[in-house]
């Protein structure tokens, strides 16, 4: 962990100082939407490696992706190495809307089936302390997240990285809800309540606020119905933001063109349409 914190620190130094450079990754990587719902999120995974590869001199970045000769430890698709220590840093990229975020999917449930175990209403700081520290929350104890949120209708964009230390220290209640119910923050109750389909396990702190949650919807569930989650506006001070809040991005329009072309376009027109592309990453670089 103290190895990411350390590549979060000179990641938000180097936003700080030169903004223009985050700024026009995003406006790219979210101009993909344009293309797809989806394809932003797999062309942010190689955009963000890339962007610390040029930018950012004392690390380097590899790609992991959907690599099937490559059996992966957690669930990271880039891998960050400290050029100093060369440190290996596993990293899993997120692209949501300013909204609900799935901070990991939790395949074999484990996290769910484990607060089972322990009640539907916990609120024992011992017992809190046990359940983060357990082998059932392991591997979110151990993924290094870096979430890309936006919001399309204002185009502004933000890298939020939640702060699962300071969810560890200020969870004060684990709260099963099943389908079909709700947790009233005001009363600090569960009532009825439309529109939920699976049940959860709901953390709180020790006034009552959202923190996270756990998902598990039983076998017919999919990937967005389990988990762990958060929420990017109800949760916002378990938030650090890596771009120094919130910037304006615009839609890149050249870009996809240059994506019709590039599809149809030679292996020899890329290298040449490369080393144009370098030239101006330089350019950028230079800009103070």
């Amino acid at each position: 962990m103290k190895d990411f914190e350390d590549f979060k620190k000179r990641f938000k130094l180097l936003t700080s100082k030169n903004k223009h450079l985050i700024v026009n990754t995003l406006s790219n990587i979210f101009t993909m939407r344009l293309i797809g719902n989806k394809t932003h999120g797999d062309l942010a995974e190689i955009g963000i490696a890339e962007f610390i590869n040029q930018f950012m001199y004392d690390f380097h970045s590899e790609h992991v992706g959907k690599d099937l000769f490559r059996a992966k430890e957690h669930e990271e698709d880039i891998v960050i190495i400290n050029e100093l220590t060369h440190t290996k840093i596993p990293v899993s990229l997120k692209a949501y809307g300013d909204g609900p975020l799935q901070l990991s999917t939790d395949k074999n449930k484990k996290m769910f089936l484990y607060l089972e175990g322990k009640g539907k209403i916990i609120n024992d700081k011992k017992v809190i302390e046990g359940i983060f520290a357990s082998d059932a929350f392991a591997e979110i104890n151990n993924l290094n997240i870096m979430p890309l949120i936006y919001d399309e209708k204002k185009q502004i964009c933000n890298i939020m990285i939640f702060n699962y230390e300071k969810c560890r220290q200020n969870t004060s209640k684990i709260i099963f809800i099943d389908k079909d119910k709700k947790f009233d923050h005001n009363k600090q109750i569960v009532i009825s309540g439309k529109g939920r389909e699976h049940p959860i396990y709901l953390f709180v702190d020790a006034n009552g606020c959202y923190i996270c949650e756990v998902r598990y919807g039983g076998a017919t569930a999919n990937a967005l119905q389990r988990g762990f989650w958060t929420h990017t506006k109800n949760a916002l001070s378990y938030f650090d933001s890596l771009t120094n809040g919130w910037i304006d991005y615009s839609h890149n329009l050249t870009l996809v063109e240059l994506f019709r072309l590039t599809l149809n376009s030679s292996a020899e027109g890329h290298k040449q349409a490369n080393e144009i592309l370098q030239k101006d990453i330089d350019r950028l670089k230079a800009i103070k």
